[in-house]
């Protein structure tokens, strides 16, 4: 499962809080019951769960996105639903059918969470009104999400093409005869780039193609590099043209610049610098919103 991050959003002076894990947001209903109960918020969802209408819709959710979904205890709910003595909670509806379109979190963030699809539901049980203003912020926060990426996808890259010059300059004037076809002078380029891959992230370009599949339709493993591999990567660059002009072996390069990669993803992982870094597309975003 992919780290867990944690947004806000303010709809109408509530404030809800939003999960992401595995590219897929849990809103908290807890929160959104408060823009109708702000003293007992687990009533307002006690009511809504309850619901035969409320628990079709969930019921269906289930089973197109939730291969474990257990039939035979939703199919219970669902017949009993509608009548005046039936109850039921968000904590017996996950236990009974190992639902995962609500959850139910404990402690700093605690409270009742939803798949989006169904916390938007909620909204619209709540207040047709409500529900817009809760379609804007959260759209506005998907927007500024994917600005943010695509600032800093663009900040790493850009990082590592201005040095690339440097390094393809020493490949040219200290590795390539003049009587090379424009096809050889290709392989030692990419071999080059390839020795470099090999030091940072311990494969070719060719080995993660096979690896990743998936994501090798959409890119290569440096565009998938973290800010620390990016400057690592800027750093290995500009180490590889020195040591060809020092008339290294590959294979000693190879050794050198492992060493290098490894010491200074040491010396980067959790330097403040760096998270300042990572903050730069977050400041811009917030700045352009404003």
């Amino acid at each position: 499962m992919s780290k867990e991050i944690k947004n806000k959003i303010d709809v109408s002076g509530v404030e809800i809080d939003i999960l992401t894990h595995d590219n897929q947001d849990y809103i908290s209903i807890t929160d959104l019951a408060k823009y109708k109960n702000a003293e007992a918020p687990a009533d307002v969802i006690k009511n809504w769960i309850r619901r035969k209408d409320t628990i079709e819709f969930l019921g269906v959710w289930e089973q197109l996105n939730n291969s474990t979904f257990k039939l035979v205890e939703f199919d219970q709910f669902k017949n009993n639903s509608g009548t005046n003595s039936f109850t039921l909670s968000p904590q017996q509806w996950i236990k009974k059918t190992n639902a995962i379109g609500i959850q139910s979190k404990s402690g700093r963030y605690g409270g009742t969470y939803a798949h989006s699809d169904i916390a938007l539901e909620f909204a619209s049980w709540l207040s047709a009104e409500f529900k817009l203003y809760v379609i804007k912020e959260y759209q506005r926060l998907k927007q500024s999400e994917s600005y943010a990426t695509k600032i800093e996808w663009n900040v790493k890259r850009e990082l590592a093409k201005a040095t690339y010059s440097l390094h393809t300059d020493a490949i040219k004037d200290f590795l390539i005869p003049k009587e090379l076809s424009k096809k050889q002078v290709g392989f030692i380029y990419a071999d080059e780039a390839d020795l470099l891959n090999v030091a940072l992230f311990g494969m070719t370009a060719k080995e993660f193609k096979e690896q990743y599949p998936e994501k090798a339709r959409h890119g290569n493993q440096r565009d998938y590099a973290t800010i620390e591999q990016n400057i690592i990567m800027i750093n290995l660059q500009n180490s590889n043209a020195l040591l060809i002009e020092q008339g290294l072996k590959q294979s000693e390069r190879l050794k050198t610049l492992r060493h290098l990669a490894v010491k200074q993803l040491e010396t980067l992982t959790g330097n403040k610098a760096i998270q300042r870094i990572k903050g730069i597309s977050d400041k811009q975003d917030k700045t352009t919103l404003d």
